[in-house]
């Protein structure tokens, strides 16, 4: 049965991903048809990464109070309210509003789903759980795409990802049962007794919580915090204004750029499916580096000139170096700082990321409004530097 509710929660990451690839897509489109600027994209993004960071700050005491499954479900549920009321809208400020139940769903389910499988299930798991939201974020944009080839608009996209989720959702609410057992049992015997002691302390540290304030002072917390506000940027940068910045910078047809930005979360997918075996052999910081490098080398694709299949192949890659930074970043957590403070750290992390999410893909909206969409690649560039620097920081100070 564990490993029933394992697929289920692959499940549910699959579904936190479908949504996040469709603004970026449609939004050629939709914002000549509501006569806003290209701009306007980041105010959606910033709306729901608002309420993904009050979300998942709350989902502590949420998931102790309602447990992860109902949790879970709740939160699917939320996003496909949200998904259907985007896809019945007809103008931006309802845009803006139905982005507030679809950023607080998506919180609460992300920060739920990755404490519980860091806890119950192998470490391998956390790669390939993320990849089931690259599976998820790659799905989303082809629906689009495909809507739009089609002589469909672009609510017809956002209507079939919704009709997805609400299936989902019932999966999820008749799974219930299920996650009355511990997803721990799937665990091997050695492994069982290693996490054993770090379960205990992990009981202790939950009695004794930590604030905002001391969580900062830990050495490597601001560092870590800000790795992860980098990488976020990056990654939701570059989903959401990959497809504008081909279209508008590239020449590339809108139905082309919106399979085109695909390709980036097809590079994360395929990523993730992959390190979560080299896992096996490199350890998270070696999995961190190799991923930077990757990265580094897609951007450098990007800034050289070059055809319209340069700018794809750029994005493959800076997919491909995006698949293990994070899960790597979120398994390394007990390592760096204890067993007895990693829920504290991860909890910031989190919140971290969504700030990174918040920021930083509207504030390039801004820039590309005002100065040129071709520094697109530049300010990957230097979000990327920062993460690196800030990563090789935490590793020196939390060396044990």
């Amino acid at each position: 049965m564990t490993h029933l509710l394992l697929a289920i929660i692959y499940l549910a990451f699959i579904s936190l991903g479908l949504p996040d690839g469709l603004l970026g897509s449609a939004w050629p489109t939709m914002y000549t048809e509501f006569h806003v600027p290209v701009s306007y994209a980041g105010i959606i993004s910033m709306i729901i990464a608002l309420g993904t960071i009050v979300s998942s700050l709350q989902s502590d005491r949420l998931t102790k109070k309602l447990g992860t499954g109902k949790v879970t479900a709740i939160s699917v549920a939320m996003t496909a309210a949200a998904l259907l009321g985007f896809s019945f809208t007809g103008s931006f400020w309802m845009l803006c509003l139905w982005a507030i139940p679809y950023g607080l769903g998506a919180g609460s389910v992300d920060a739920a789903l990755n404490n519980y499988v860091a806890l119950h299930y192998e470490s391998h798991h956390m790669s390939w759980l993320h990849c089931m939201w690259g599976v998820g974020a790659t799905v989303g944009p082809y629906i689009m795409g495909f809507a739009l080839s089609g002589g469909r608009t672009w609510n017809f996209g956002y209507l079939c990802v919704g009709i997805l989720q609400i299936l989902l959702t019932a999966v999820l609410v008749f799974s219930l049962p299920l996650w009355k057992r511990r997803g721990g049992q799937s665990l091997s015997g050695r492994e069982e007794k290693e996490r054993g002691t770090d379960r205990e302390n992990e009981t202790t540290a939950q009695e004794t919580a930590l604030s905002l304030a001391q969580i900062i002072r830990i050495p490597g917390a601001k560092e870590v915090m800000l790795c992860f506000f980098c990488y976020c940027a990056i990654e939701q940068t570059a989903g959401l204004w990959a497809s504008s910045y081909l279209h508008l910078f590239k020449g590339v047809p809108v139905e082309t750029a919106a399979r085109f930005a695909g390709m980036f979360f097809i590079g994360i997918t395929a990523g993730r499916a992959v390190s979560g075996f080299i896992t096996m052999k490199l350890n998270d910081v070696q999995m961190i580096r190799l991923g930077q490098g990757i990265i580094f080398a897609g951007v450098l694709v990007m800034l050289l000139p070059g055809p319209d299949i340069a700018a794809l192949a750029g994005l493959i890659l800076i997919g491909l170096g995006c698949a293990p930074v994070y899960p790597c970043i979120i398994h390394s957590t007990p390592e760096h700082f204890g067993a007895d403070r990693s829920q504290a750290i991860i909890g910031v992390q989190m919140a971290s990321a969504y700030v990174g999410t918040c920021l930083m893909p509207p504030l390039f909206g801004l820039i590309a409004n005002h100065i040129s969409i071709t520094l697109f690649p530049a300010y990957m560039l230097a979000l990327l530097i920062l993460m690196a620097v800030m990563h090789e920081v935490l590793t020196k100070r939390t060396a044990h």
